[in-house]
């Protein structure tokens, strides 16, 4: 069974490693080379690194039984193009879902806390800039392409942004204009008590995050954050559907059953 598979998440580089097990031929698709190195080499799975559109999504499939989305819960476009290229080529695909961390409703985190103790939910970067503004010390955990917009929102003197340690992310960084001392360049996920260091050592008054989920340390940096009395902004995960990594190994399978 030939699975093309995108990833550059926790969730991605388990179940590629899975399938080849089993004896799936896994191409895994992640952006960076940075990505590449992460996910790292595993018997019975091909890495390849780079952005990727449509087009050549669709390339890539030529040949294959299964596409799966790995990728990030909050890369809505990179997922629409898989879905895409799925829909052109007529292969069918999985997309690869985490647990969440916080209730729909209202905010609640999974482990007994509300919004009432520390975290502010918003639907997007624009309500996260504005619920920082003229707070202070702000650590920014969201990734290096919303960079940009923070530092023209809000006082670039006051982020404090943590990235992976990449010639890519660093150079996104210096672009963007943060201060070479407001750089954390670090390799996640993080535990709560070095969450909780960071924003001590930076006077961090406000935490900008994802809901990234558990693989994502999300929860360790939501305690940090309350243990040191600050508020953690939260963007709310968009809703979708999909499967977990064990549903989608036992899905795959049965369709390795049936070829056989």
């Amino acid at each position: 069974m030939k699975i093309v598979l995108f990833g550059g998440t926790t969730e991605g580089r388990i179940l590629s490693q899975r399938l080849a097990d089993m004896g799936a031929e896994v191409t895994v698709s992640v952006v960076s080379e940075y990505g590449a190195k992460q996910q790292g080499e595993y018997s019975g799975t091909d890495v390849i690194y780079g952005p990727k559109g449509i087009r050549q999504m669709e390339e890539m499939l030529v040949g294959a039984d299964l596409v799966i989305d790995a990728t990030h819960p909050y890369a809505l476009e990179v997922s629409s193009n898989i879905r895409n290229s799925s829909e052109k080529t007529g292969v069918p695909m999985m997309r690869i879902i985490r647990e969440e961390s916080l209730c729909r409703e209202d905010g609640c985190g999974s482990e007994g806390g509300s919004d009432k103790d520390n975290i502010l939910i918003v639907s997007d970067r624009k309500e996260a800039a504005e619920a920082a503004l003229g707070k202070g010390n702000i650590l920014l955990t969201t990734g290096v392409r919303d960079l940009p917009f923070y530092c023209e929102a809000l006082d670039c003197s006051c982020i404090y942004a943590r990235v992976l340690p990449s010639k890519e992310s660093i150079e996104a960084c210096m672009d963007s204009g943060i201060d070479p001392g407001h750089i954390i360049a670090m390799q996640g996920p993080f535990s709560q008590q070095m969450n909780e260091a960071v924003i001590r050592e930076f006077d961090i008054k406000v935490l900008i995050t994802k809901e990234s989920g558990r693989s994502g340390g999300f929860m360790e940096k939501i305690t940090a954050g309350r243990n040191c009395g600050i508020t953690a902004v939260v963007i709310r995960r968009p809703q979708e559907e999909g499967l977990t990594c064990e549903e989608a190994v036992e899905e795959c399978r049965r369709m390795m059953e049936k070829q056989k």
